[in-house]
């Protein structure tokens, strides 16, 4: 085992906390376990809270797998002006009145069923999008804020929680369940215009990532009080569950032949519903024994054949 590797390999629902990086949680995880290999999927800027993944050790080379396609996240909207950020980092672009209307449940659940569904989206000026082998945020921080090209987005629902008032400001706070790549910052611009109005984000909660919600999170502040690795290694999240492909129980011999990469025999697979049945061409197949995730295969003419392995295995399998 090399040097600051602790052979810990899991992974993590951690709940962000506002006003931390999501490079912080990754350093606050790297002190508690001991171990330097900790990476995350799915950043969160300093001022959202929420769920963030993260893969410790081998853990960390099945980030690039997990989709995460869809996201959920509580977003607090305020109205009055518009800002460089489309948050309330930033500097106000745009004033606007509030018209009286937005303060009626019934006018802002039509403004919200309107950006239900496929859309095009432009992202914020500050965002970590590259330009020319830049970011975006950099150019703007430099007085050169580029234009963003519309990206496709999918916004399967947008829930109208509460009406408030933040600062004497008019607020919505709203459920967004929404695709990967949106921008919910973008979100918050663009609905301040519809209504008439301007609007930025005050507040940003991500609830949901792929498969994994706050209640298989461990809150920041446990990791940090932990008095050994074990206490958090026991929130592990299921890597199989998290991957959301079926499972290839294997031998002892059969994880033997993935540990070196081999192609292993089809066989059968299980899938969420409990029901077995043979894995189909091209699908990824999570690979498990003795309860942990040990490779993710992809059926081929051939069997299975690897697409990465982990030899140590990842732990916390409860299929």
């Amino acid at each position: 085992m090399r040097r600051g590797e602790s052979g810990y390999n899991a992974l993590l629902g951690i709940d962000k906390p506002c006003g931390m990086t999501s490079h912080d949680v990754v350093n606050h995880v790297r002190r508690a376990l001991g171990e330097r290999r900790v990476g995350h999927a799915g950043t969160l800027d300093p001022a959202a809270s929420g769920v963030m993944v993260v893969g410790v050790g081998q853990g960390t080379r099945l980030m690039g797998l997990l989709t995460a396609d869809r996201k959920r996240y509580t977003a607090g909207i305020i109205f009055g002006c518009e800002t460089d950020t489309d948050d309330a980092d930033g500097a106000p672009t745009v004033a606007a009145e509030v018209p009286e209307r937005l303060g009626s449940e019934d006018v802002a659940r039509g403004i919200l069923a309107g950006f239900v569904g496929e859309q095009d989206q432009v992202p914020p000026a500050y965002s970590a999008i590259s330009v020319d082998g830049q970011r975006s945020y950099a150019l703007a921080r430099e007085g050169r804020a580029p234009e963003l090209a519309a990206r496709r987005i999918t916004v399967f629902s947008a829930e109208l929680v509460e009406i408030t008032s933040v600062e004497g400001q008019l607020s919505w706070v709203v459920d967004f369940d929404v695709s990967k790549g949106t921008y919910v910052r973008s979100l918050a611009r663009d609905i301040g215009r519809a209504a008439g109005s301007a609007a930025h984000l005050v507040a940003l909660r991500r609830t949901q990532s792929g498969s994994v919600g706050l209640d298989a999170c461990l809150a920041l502040d446990a990791v940090d009080a932990a008095q050994e690795p074990a206490e958090v290694l026991a929130h592990a999240l299921d890597p199989v569950a998290a991957l959301g492909a079926p499972v290839r129980q294997l031998s002892a011999e059969e994880a033997a032949d993935a540990a070196c990469g081999k192609v292993v025999a089809a066989g059968t697979v299980r899938v969420a519903d409990g029901t077995d049945r043979a894995p189909l061409p091209g699908e990824r197949v999570a690979m498990v024994f003795d309860q942990r995730l040990v490779g993710v295969w992809s059926c081929g003419r051939r069997g299975l054949a690897c697409e990465v392995n982990f030899p140590a295995g990842i732990t916390g399998v409860r299929a």
